[in-house]
């Protein structure tokens, strides 16, 4: 794990918020599509088998179509960015002392500042950063 993957997961959480505030939309919209009639073709039912083609309502074929192509990339999208949020989450839970945890948990999953962080578990601004650097190491 490295701090650019860590400082992501605010952001992340805002494009997840965003990302689901679009797929509702889309879901609306495609409430909304209006029908029209088509021709399928198909084969009567006793023989000789001839082609039948029959008059159906359907949802209007482009717009159906490209409202169900935007919801495959936005749901596409919720699921890397899910996946990006639960890595990071491991990360900071796979720390084995409590107060390192905490240091992860406040800086990257709270947004805090070291400076903030640093008074609320009786360090030094500096031991905070030392702490950190120390678990992103390669």
């Amino acid at each position: 794990m490295d701090k650019k993957t860590l400082t992501q997961y605010r952001a992340l959480l805002k494009e997840q918020e965003m990302n689901d505030r679009a797929i509702d939309k889309l879901y609306d919209r495609a409430a909304d599509v209006p029908t029209v009639l088509g021709k399928v073709t198909g084969s009567s039912k006793n023989f000789p088998f001839i082609e039948v083609r029959t008059t159906v309502q359907m949802d209007e074929p482009k717009e159906a179509e490209e409202i169900a192509r935007r919801l495959r990339i936005r749901k596409a999208r919720q699921a890397q960015i899910r996946k990006a949020i639960l890595e990071i989450e491991q990360f900071i839970s796979k720390i084995p002392d409590s107060i390192d945890r905490q240091i992860f948990e406040l800086t990257y999953i709270e947004g805090k500042k070291q400076r903030e962080v640093a008074e609320e578990v009786g360090y030094s601004r500096s031991r905070i950063s030392q702490i950190i650097n120390e678990f992103l190491k390669d």
